[in-house]
């Protein structure tokens, strides 16, 4: 039987420098677990355009298609403002995104009992949080037609139209309820249906679905704006969120800062199941190319890690693994390592990010 496969796609920044410590990891899951990946590796973002002239090229997109799992580390840089918005670096990840028509969103907010004091909030509030946002990823009113900036008498105007079909609306509703019966069977709905058409249908889908599909998963309807205010008030009242496009930006970005740093932060997008079931994916850190500190060793790697704890538990299920790679994490920072965004607290360890992969597969050891 074929190793699954896996594309690695460091990008810019400090990209390459968060991958090379996935690296090990993935080498030491290969070596000690048994659990061996074909992986091969390419360019996207500046690091493409520099090389070919477009922050994707048609032959990595392909490969992209093909492999059971993407990899990608971060784009973007200063050098590029510049460019045209046609082959600036996002556009690559956003290619990325759209042709393998990932619509399933799924962002993470996770707080270790060693980072609890890291949060803007109270210990107690935060300290053990473990919470799922879905965020609808390719429609809404980001896509929606008609769009645009005109002129309507002597003033301008700007349009942007939210709009979902029912398909649309049903099939990330699914993508929740699926997650929260490997989690806490809870599912909470986020829109806004007390003044948006979309709103209501978004509703009327999500308990459809659920009632055909999913009667053993307990559900909840919310407004996204009283949402937003429970995230703050007590997050743990949560377990999987899902909402649209536009309040799954917002609201996973608020929930994302619970948890102190976005060096700690991973996410997936998952789209529709391949031919040997396994949905495409694409894993990737919240965090961006960090350009002010690439290349001095000050990086965090555990959010390009944790997105590959992500990617065992999603894409290749071994959730076991996946867990085993988490309490790695955990047992580094309950010792005290820190790299340069985490710092600050009395008796922490300073470490590069060289060394905090190397703590982390020493962990690893340990764990077996």
């Amino acid at each position: 039987m074929a190793n699954p496969s896996l594309l690695i796609l460091p990008g810019d920044g400090i990209g390459p420098e968060v991958m090379a410590e996935v690296r090990k990891i993935i080498d030491w899951f290969g070596a000690k677990r048994g659990l061996a990946f074909d992986v091969s590796e390419d360019l996207v973002g500046g690091c493409a355009y520099d090389a070919h002239g477009t922050p994707l090229t048609d032959a990595t997109m392909a490969k992209a298609q093909e492999v059971d799992a993407v990899l990608l580390g971060a784009v973007g840089g200063p050098q590029y403002d510049d460019l045209d918005f046609s082959v600036k670096p996002e556009r690559g990840l956003l290619r990325l995104r759209k042709e393998m028509d990932l619509y399933a969103n799924l962002r993470p907010a996770q707080c270790f009992d060693a980072l609890a004091d890291f949060s803007s909030l109270k210990r107690d509030v935060v300290a053990g949080l473990d919470i799922m946002i879905v965020r609808e990823l390719t429609s809404g009113v980001y896509f929606g037609e008609p769009r645009g900036i005109h002129t309507e008498g002597n003033e301008r105007v700007g349009i942007n139209t939210q709009r979902y079909t029912e398909s649309e609306i049903a099939r990330v509703a699914r993508s929740a309820f699926e997650l929260a019966r490997r989690r806490g069977n809870k599912v909470c709905s986020m829109e806004k249906a007390n003044v948006m058409e979309s709103g209501v249908l978004w509703r009327q889908v999500v308990q459809e679905v659920h009632d055909r599909e999913y009667p053993d998963v307990e559900l909840s309807h919310m407004y996204a704006d009283a949402g937003a205010m429970q995230l703050t008030r007590w997050p743990k009242q949560f377990d999987v969120i899902v909402t649209d496009n536009l309040f799954g930006d917002l609201l996973s970005d608020l929930a994302a800062m619970l948890t102190g740093s976005l060096g700690m932060l991973p996410s997936a997008s998952l789209g529709a199941p391949m031919a040997n079931g396994r949905p495409k994916a694409l894993y990737e850190p919240v965090h961006g190319s960090a350009p002010d500190i690439a290349g001095q060793g000050k990086a965090n790697p555990i959010a390009c890690i944790l997105s590959f704890a992500m990617a065992l538990r999603y894409s290749f299920d071994k959730g076991d693994e996946a867990d085993r790679l988490e309490r790695a994490v955990e047992t580094v920072l309950a010792q005290g390592l820190r790299t340069a965004d985490l710092l600050g607290e009395e008796g922490a360890q300073p470490v590069s990010t060289g060394q905090m992969g190397d703590a982390i597969v020493a962990a690893l050891d340990a764990s077996l």
